[in-house]
């Protein structure tokens, strides 16, 4: 699974890589990746593997869940698939409340107690993922976990999902995904050399 997400990201270019120009995230980071995981939603089979694997990992890891959320914007298709395969309530978090009507930051019906797994597309630090559980812990959800399509593995997201004490699953991680671009020649060795400096010093 890690392997075939990881190859069709690369082919329908959700994912792109350049070691001389690095992108800028909207963090200010500079980065030698650039991942838009929305690009997914446009290739039926690549959207299905996805949907499957999350379902995989529910019934593997979070087998008592009750709810599935998903994260404002990008994570809510996918927590959209899920939950409808799993046959499950579907929520979502806001990124701010709304500042009209009810002013929620919360949709969906939500229960006190209720179990909940969070689907994210992508995590970076994880800090928009955490924020998300925070929300819902502190309306009274039992936050089982986030699990995301991808993530670049970065220490600063291992660090602060182990401060959260919330268990991170993905379905493919940067490692995976160079490891393939050198397979699939979309990088060379001093390419791929660049880039494993990279996320050894973020």
């Amino acid at each position: 699974m890690k392997t075939k997400i990881a190859e069709a990201l690369l082919a329908i270019k959700a994912v792109s890589l350049n070691v001389n120009n690095p992108y800028t995230w909207a963090s200010g980071l500079k980065a030698p990746i650039y991942c838009d995981n929305r690009l997914t939603l446009g290739y039926p089979e690549l959207r299905n593997l996805i949907t499957q694997g999350f379902v995989n990992v529910i019934k593997a890891d979070f087998p008592e869940v009750e709810v599935i959320i998903g994260t404002a914007t990008a994570g809510i298709p996918h927590a959209t698939l899920v939950s409808d395969r799993l046959a499950l309530p579907l929520g979502y978090v806001r990124k701010a409340k709304k500042a009209h009507g009810k002013e929620n930051l919360i949709e969906g019906i939500i229960v006190n107690k209720q179990k909940a797994i969070i689907i994210e597309d992508l995590i970076s630090t994880g800090s928009s993922a955490l924020k998300c559980a925070e929300a819902l812990k502190a309306s009274g959800l039992d936050v089982l976990g986030v699990i995301a399509i991808f993530t670049y593995s970065l220490g600063s997201a291992a660090i602060n999902f182990a401060r959260s004490n919330l268990k991170l699953s993905t379905l493919t991680d940067y490692q995976t995904l160079i490891s393939i671009a050198l397979s699939k020649k979309y990088i060379d060795e001093t390419e791929l050399s660049k880039l494993k400096a990279w996320r050894e010093s973020n």
